[in-house]
C-alpha cells in the first residue's frame, strides 16, 4: 500500500523553545584582607620581669635633688673697739667694746644658694663691756667716773650667711644705769635686730657692714625705748624715744 504525504496550506507553525546554552557568568573579586584596628600602648624603655610578669617602666623622671647636708658648729663671738651708742637726740657716745666675748652653737644647711647658719649664743656666758669712763666718751670727753651702765644680754640669736657675710641677730638686753651707790634706775629694756645691713627708725638710723673673710663685721640696730616709770630717767632721756647701737664684732666658726 502506498502512502502519500502532502503539506496543506495554510499550515500552522507551532513554535518550539529552542534550548540555548546559557552562559554562566562568574564574577571574581579578590579577597580583601581583614583590617584589625589595634590600640598600641607605648612604654618608654620598658622591661618585663620574668618572675612577676609585670612590666617595669623606666620612663625618665625628674632628676632627684641632692639631700641637704647639715653641719654643726661652735660659734665664737667677740666685740671690738670703734663702736657707737646713741639715745634720743643726743650726740652719739664713742664706745670701746673691746674684750667682750661669747660662745654658742650653730647648725648650717648647704644648698645652691650658699650656707646659712642658725646660731644661738649662751647668754649666761655672753659678756659685753659696761658703759663707763674707761670705755665710753661723750663729746670727746670720758664719762664721769661715777656713771655706769651695765649691759645684761637676754637673747642673741639669728642667721649668718657664710657665703655673703650677711648677719641678722635678734638682740634683747637690759641696760642698768647707776650713779655710784646712791642711785640705780630700773633697767631700760632694749629689743632690736643687729644686722649687717641697714636699720632705720623715726629719728635714728645706721648701716652695718657684712662679714669679711676674717669674720669681722659691723652690726647696727635701732630700738624703741619705753618709759620705766622713773622721773629722773624718763625726763633726762625724753622717754619714750629711740636708741642706736653700732657694734664692731668678730664671728668665727669652729
Amino acid at each position: 500500500m502506498a502512502y502519500s504525504f502532502k503539506i496543506r496550506y495554510p499550515c500552522t507553525i507551532i513554535p518550539t523553545k529552542s534550548l540555548s546554552l546559557t552562559s554562566l557568568s562568574i564574577s571574581y573579586q579578590p579577597l580583601q584582607p581583614k583590617v584589625y584596628k589595634t590600640r598600641i600602648l607605648a612604654i618608654a624603655s620598658s622591661s618585663s620581669n620574668p618572675e612577676t610578669g609585670k612590666i617595669a617602666s623606666s620612663t625618665p623622671t625628674k632628676e632627684a635633688q641632692p639631700l641637704t647636708k647639715q653641719s654643726a658648729y661652735n660659734v665664737k663671738f667677740k666685740t671690738m673697739g670703734g663702736c657707737k651708742l646713741g639715745i634720743s637726740r643726743y650726740p652719739d657716745f664713742e664706745y670701746n667694746a673691746e674684750g667682750g666675748f661669747g660662745s654658742g652653737s650653730g647648725s648650717g644647711n648647704d644648698d645652691p644658694n650658699g650656707e646659712v647658719v642658725w646660731v644661738s649664743f649662751d647668754v649666761g656666758k655672753l659678756y659685753i663691756p659696761s658703759v663707763t669712763s674707761g670705755t665710753t666718751r661723750f663729746l670727746g670727753l670720758p664719762l664721769p667716773p661715777f656713771l655706769r651702765i651695765d649691759i645684761v644680754p637676754e637673747i642673741l640669736e639669728g642667721s649668718i650667711y657664710k657665703e655673703t657675710g650677711k648677719v641678722d641677730l635678734a638682740f634683747k638686753a637690759k641696760f642698768w644705769f647707776s650713779i655710784g651707790t646712791i642711785y640705780k634706775a630700773p633697767p631700760l629694756l632694749v629689743t632690736t635686730n643687729l644686722t649687717s645691713e641697714g636699720a632705720e627708725g623715726e629719728i635714728r638710723k645706721g648701716r652695718g657692714k657684712r662679714m669679711d673673710k676674717n669674720g669681722e663685721c659691723e652690726l647696727v640696730g635701732v630700738a624703741r625705748v619705753d618709759p620705766i616709770n622713773d622721773i629722773l630717767m624718763d625726763t633726762f632721756l625724753s622717754l619714750p624715744t629711740e636708741c642706736l647701737a653700732l657694734l664692731n664684732a668678730s664671728i668665727t666658726f669652729e
